[in-house]
């Protein structure tokens, strides 16, 4: 391993391995169902930057300040053990979820199922082609589900983009059967007011409860309008998925207007995205509580009765946050820490301009009992490694790492990439380990970087949006206790009790 210094941060020493000789795994690859990607889902397209920036950018490689083009750094506690690039499914890469030896990525061409057995060989088990962005997923028992929010012409896998002004369109949760890995089966399809962004799974024995987050209506959308400031509930059998539907539609920012009592956004708060639904939800079913990241608005929720959450808190940051995008709860569940999606994903917000406090995690103290609980800020995290001008990188999805009497984060920051960070102190959280490559370009802000970063039974899985799916593993005397504790099962935004 060659070793350089890396002025980026404080000139702690970082391995370098080249992006072309890292690990390849082995593909075994099964025929993908019949259909056809969509341009309809495909990324944005690149965006230009000045010949300033483009310039700085390169200067910025040649010092040494930034990693070169597709170079892979990180920290000496993490190691690079596999990368399997992109391979029938070419769309964005999304979310993970796991269950025993198995990863389930998802794309926005459909999702891979990963053989993880051994980490160091990921063996690609099948691809499902199912266009429909972004391909939300997760499992539970032989059921996987599947996120569609962009309008197509059916709930089908061979339907095409139509648009959402259609009364026809279709938008919403499909359900798989994968009792047999190998082959998936397309069992249920339920259509979800906006579309279905992401899904939050609260699981019984007999039912699996979805709460689907979606937002952005449109008085121009049959099936989504305004306004819309709650989430849909679907319940599905487990023994008969073909019976799912959607049993409620909790209102979570009760207001007069048409706009609901979410945040307002501009003009009243400039920069701040209107509420209007939530992006994202995660449950901790061992406490009956959720934490929900609305846009506009964070809130904390009791899940007693699954299909009629209830209001604990809300809070807003209209000063440094644009737009809320998930949450993780910390194990005591004293904690959460919410996300800041500034740019949507798709702006360089990891440079000295947009500064430390904007696009970065905030953290929030969970203080009191019972329905009287309030979220109290202590905090922002942010990678403390400056990007390029043509880096997309902001705040993204992360998981805990499960360390008795800490709290500690693997996150995933786009181009920023894989952050591992403390904040057993809400006060003072601190970066203590991290995987990076360089740009994907240096003259263009395309869209790259770890979409998930998530910790599974001892290693950290990655599922990259451009280029593919790494694993990486974590050596460290803060982290290592929790290679003694596995889960069956992990949808991270279901999040377990790990010390039950």
């Amino acid at each position: 391993m060659i070793l350089l210094n890396d002025r980026r941060t404080r000139r702690r020493r970082v391995g370098v391995v080249a992006a072309a000789g890292g690990l390849l795994a082995a593909l075994l690859t099964a025929a993908p169902a019949a259909a056809t990607p969509d341009p309809g889902d495909a990324p944005s397209v690149p965006k230009k930057v000045s010949k300033s920036a483009q310039a700085e950018v390169r200067e910025a490689i040649q010092s040494g300040e930034i990693p070169g083009q597709d170079e892979i750094v990180h920290s000496d506690n993490i190691q690079h053990l596999a990368h399997v690039p992109k391979d029938v499914l070419q769309g964005t890469n999304s979310d993970l979820a796991f269950q025993g030896r198995y990863a389930f990525a998802g794309n926005y061409d459909g999702f891979t199922i990963f053989d993880i057995s051994n980490p160091r060989v990921p063996k690609t088990v099948t691809q499902v082609l199912c266009p429909g962005s972004q391909n939300d997923i997760s499992v539970s028992g032989n059921l996987l589900f599947l996120s569609t929010d962009s309008s197509r012409s059916d709930s089908s896998c061979s339907s095409t983009t139509q648009p959402a002004t259609e009364k026809s369109s279709w938008e919403g949760m499909k359900v798989f059967d994968i009792s047999d890995k190998r082959n998936p089966r397309y069992v249920a399809a339920v259509e979800t007011a906006c579309g279905s962004h992401t899904h939050t799974l609260v699981p019984e024995r007999r039912n699996v409860y979805v709460y689907v987050s979606s937002y952005s209506p449109n008085a121009a959308y049959p099936d989504c309008q305004p306004p819309h400031d709650g989430i849909s509930v679907i319940k599905v059998p487990r023994s008969a998925p073909e019976k799912a539907k959607v049993v409620g539609f909790p209102v979570l920012f009760p207001g007069e207007g048409p706009d609901g009592g979410g945040n307002p956004g501009g003009p009243t708060n400039p920069g701040v995205s209107k509420t209007t639904g939530c992006h994202d939800i995660t449950v901790l079913p061992s406490k009956d509580l959720a934490a929900g990241a609305c846009m506009g608005d964070g809130i904390l929720f009791s899940i007693k009765d699954p299909e009629r959450p209830k209001i604990i808190d809300r809070v807003q940051d209209n000063v440094n946050f644009a737009f809320w995008h998930s949450a993780t709860f910390n194990q005591k569940a004293n904690k959460v820490v919410f996300t800041d999606e500034l740019g949507g994903g798709g702006a360089a917000t990891c440079n000295a301009e947009i500064g430390p406090d904007r696009g970065a995690d905030g953290i929030y103290d969970v203080v009191g009992k019972g329905d009287k609980r309030k979220l109290v800020f202590r905090s922002y995290f942010k990678i403390p490694r400056h990007q390029a001008d043509t880096e997309n990188c902001v705040a993204h999805n992360g998981s805990l790492i499960p360390v008795k009497g800490k709290d500690i984060m693997v996150q995933a920051w786009y181009q920023g990439g894989v952050s591992v960070w403390d904040f057993t102190d809400s006060a003072r959280p601190k970066e203590i380990a991290y995987f990076d490559r360089g740009p994907l370009t240096t003259d263009t802000i395309k869209s790259g970087g770890s979409w998930s970063a998530y910790y599974y039974n001892g290693y950290i899985y990655s599922n990259e949006y451009a280029r593919g799916f790494d694993v990486l593993k974590i050596d460290d005397r803060r982290t290592n206790p929790a290679r003694w504790v596995h889960q069956r099962e992990l949808n991270v935004q279901t999040q377990p009790d790990y010390f039950d």
